[in-house]
């Protein structure tokens, strides 16, 4: 299948509908402004013809360790670096498919950003997230201030934003950081099994579905409901749609095979 091409992303289709992004530079995937660059230019290429589902995953030891911080050192400003990590999250939010963090190891600063930007994340049980920012005395610029308090709530981003700490698996998933927890020797394979369960979905819904939750918490309600009615009454122009309903009238529910148009 053709495709983007990148020289610190890996592109693998798979045969269910599922495209795993594994993000490849030594060591422990310090995300340069290159390399953020090469990741917003391939889900830009991807976007032309979405995947089922996608899933961004780190390799086998590490997700990422964050910003590459010799880059400050080198004279790249910090609003080149900000602008390169909104440029690869909005990317990640952007693309019509749900999309899947795969987090084995270290996903820390700038890596667990990229995780946040996932519409969903799993999670190795010996894995470890935080944002250190706080203790270079600076401040999370991939937009972590923005996307935790959403995610665990205002209480708990501040504590993870002002000390710095790492969260252990277990307790990500406690809080909402994480949606499941998985061996670290499964995790690819789990989170790759998630989204063919996804690629296999009703896409038109599930990305109708996924651009309603994500304004809902800027909206106010009565104006969310009128949005949410607006798009529940669109998805019915959808061809899974009629199929879905159709099956579930004959054969019940859960029967549906959607050609995910």
């Amino acid at each position: 299948m053709p495709g983007p091409q990148s020289d610190m992303i890996v592109i693998e289709h798979r045969d269910e509908g599922v495209t795993l992004l594994r993000l490849d530079r030594p060591k422990g995937n310090p995300l340069s402004t290159a390399m953020l660059g090469e990741l917003r230019s391939v889900l830009a290429a991807l976007a032309d013809d979405p995947p089922g589902a996608l899933v961004l995953w780190g390799g086998r030891r590490v997700f990422s360790v964050g910003a590459d911080v010799s880059e400050f050192a080198a004279g790249v400003g910090p609003a080149e670096v900000a602008a390169a990590f909104r440029g690869a999250t909005e990317a990640i939010g952007d693309i019509d498919c749900v999309t899947v963090a795969a987090v084995n190891g270290y996903a820390l600063g700038g890596g667990l950003e990229l995780a946040l930007a996932c519409d969903l994340r799993v999670v190795a049980d010996d894995a470890r997230l935080g944002q250190p920012e706080i203790l270079l005395g600076v401040i999370p610029g991939g937009g972590a201030t923005q996307r935790l308090p959403r995610l665990v709530g205002l209480s708990r981003a501040k504590d993870l934003v002002l000390t710095g700490r790492q969260v252990p698996a277990d307790e990500a998933l406690r809080i909402g950081l994480a949606d499941r927890v998985a061996p670290a020797s499964d995790l690819v394979e789990e989170a790759l099994a998630l989204g063919a369960v996804l690629a296999a979905g009703a896409r038109v819904a599930q990305v109708t579905a996924k651009r309603v939750l994500d304004r809902a918490l800027e909206t106010p309600l009565a104006r969310g409901l009128e949005d949410e009615a607006a798009a529940f009454v669109s998805v019915f122009d959808s061809a899974d749609a009629r199929h879905g309903i159709d099956s579930f009238l004959e054969h019940g529910p859960g029967r549906a095979r959607f050609a995910g148009r």
